[in-house]
């Protein structure tokens, strides 16, 4: 805009405005010299401004004189604006350049805030993103990695990895501590073991990966241990069966001699053979030679003899007794004389480090059976007494004539008995059988009945007795 413009329409309004009438700008046909409309033309609101930034620019600016801008491309005479368009490029980067350097402050201002809030905005997020990214050492079973993790704690991390802990395992630092950058997580899982030592079996857990770091972790003594597998074989998750046998302290003694050895041995008889004691024949020891020794224990071995004796020991005859009514009480007949028989015995003598044991039956077998005896005992009432004959001196006549002896017999064995009866004087008394197996009372009775019938002279050398 030229001077005279100037002077003619007046200076510009609050609004950008220059009076009431537009000035008319020749169309010289360059790219920038369109006329140019002025805002707030009569009769009608500006249609290309902003109705915000009208408002906001009538609240908070006066009306003030805006300086003379410089000149731009649509002061320049046309010849001027042909020269730019000839320009080629670069001239048409500076038109735009004056273009820009010409707008108003306030709109460049009010395009520049949302771009430098959303600059700020990314750049606040990218600055908490790489806040919480955190660099982490894991380690499971020895597996070692290096991870990058959004993870809050150490659950939050071992869920990410599909670790799955259970009752046995062992989590460091324990599960729901918070990670920072640089943590390290270890993460060891148990393995059963099932083990049998000294002879007891058992089943226990272990995060060991070794045969040899387990016993340590259990505390078991692997010095002079024996082992069922090597002490470097790796444990795996499936768990481990072995047996363990420690070194213990076992006193031996044998042949009088004692001796402590040092033993891994399963069973007494192994120790022995260690020890170069060996068991011949019938030896044994104090303990079950198949059993396990303990730690401090002493086992005493038994030097066993065996010699086997043989005797004959008698079997003794029963007796089958009969009642007899035709035989006065206490009268026993004997009918068949009973007889022992013969049983041959085995027995085996044990002599254990020199001292003889007590026989032990070992059997027997029968030579001769034995013979039972028949015996008849009478059951009949004897008579009280004898009248007439009971007041003389019995006893004096029995021991004249057979010395007192009721189974007295003659050397003829003809007479028998206390008073020396034959067997057909004995019948007709009412004896029964042979009077010397008859009792003393019954003969002394059948005697009575004699002296009654014949008096003394039955007995014709010691009659006299009776009255003596």
């Amino acid at each position: 805009m030229t001077k005279s413009q100037y002077e003619t329409y007046g200076p510009v309004g609050p609004h950008g405005t220059h009076g009431t009438v537009a000035p008319t700008v020749p169309d010289s046909g360059a790219p920038h010299s369109a006329r140019t409309l002025p805002y707030d033309l009569p009769g009608g609101p500006d249609t290309y401004r902003p109705a915000y930034e009208a408002e906001a620019y009538l609240a908070t600016e006066p009306a003030l004189p805006v300086p003379r801008p410089a000149p731009d491309v649509y002061d320049v005479p046309a010849t001027a604006t042909a020269t730019v368009a000839e320009g080629g490029r670069a001239a048409r980067r500076r038109a735009r350049s004056r273009s820009w350097s010409g707008e108003r402050p306030e709109s460049a201002v009010r395009r520049l805030v949302p771009q430098a809030l959303v600059v700020a905005f990314l750049a606040g997020g990218t600055s908490a993103f790489v806040a919480e990214d955190k660099s982490v050492e894991l380690t499971v079973d020895g597996g070692h990695r290096t991870l990058h993790t959004f993870a809050d704690d150490v659950t939050d991390l071992l869920r990410e990895e599909g670790v799955r802990l259970g009752r046995h395992d062992v989590v460091a630092p324990a599960p729901g501590t918070p990670l920072t950058d640089g943590d390290e997580i270890t993460v060891r899982h148990g393995r059963p073991l099932r083990l049998t030592i000294d002879g007891e079996r058992r089943t226990v857990w272990t995060t060991a990966d070794t045969v040899e770091e387990a016993l340590r972790q259990f505390g078991v003594r692997a010095e002079g241990a024996y082992l069922s597998v090597s002490r470097s074989q790796p444990i795996g998750r499936a768990g481990l069966r072995f047996d363990v046998r420690t070194e213990r302290t076992v006193t031996l003694v044998a042949d009088g001699r004692s001796r402590t050895v040092r033993t891994n041995a399963a069973t007494v008889r192994e120790a022995l053979d260690q020890a170069g004691i060996t068991l011949h024949g019938e030896d044994t020891t104090s303990v079950p030679a198949t059993s396990f020794p303990r730690d401090g224990q002493t086992v005493t071995v038994l030097r066993v003899t065996g010699t086997r004796e043989v005797r004959e020991e008698p079997i003794a005859y029963t007796v089958e007794r009969t009642e007899d009514p035709s035989l006065f009480q206490g009268t026993e007949v004997v009918d068949r004389q009973g007889s022992p028989g013969l049983r041959r015995v085995t027995y085996l003598v044990r002599t254990v480090n020199g001292v003889r044991q007590r026989p032990r039956l070992e059997g027997s077998e029968v030579v001769r059976e034995p013979r039972r005896g028949k015996v008849r005992y009478g059951t009949r009432q004897r008579p009280a007494s004898v009248g007439g004959a009971d007041h003389l001196n019995w006893h004096a006549l029995a021991v004249c004539e057979s010395g007192g002896r009721p189974d007295a017999v003659d050397p003829s064995g003809t007479y028998g008995g206390l008073y020396q009866f034959d067997t057909p004087t004995w019948r007709s008394l009412g004896g029964q059988g042979r009077p010397q197996d008859a009792p003393a009372e019954e003969q002394t009775y059948r005697a009575k009945k004699l002296y009654l019938r014949h008096g003394t002279s039955p007995w014709p050398h010691c009659g006299g007795r009776l009255r003596g």
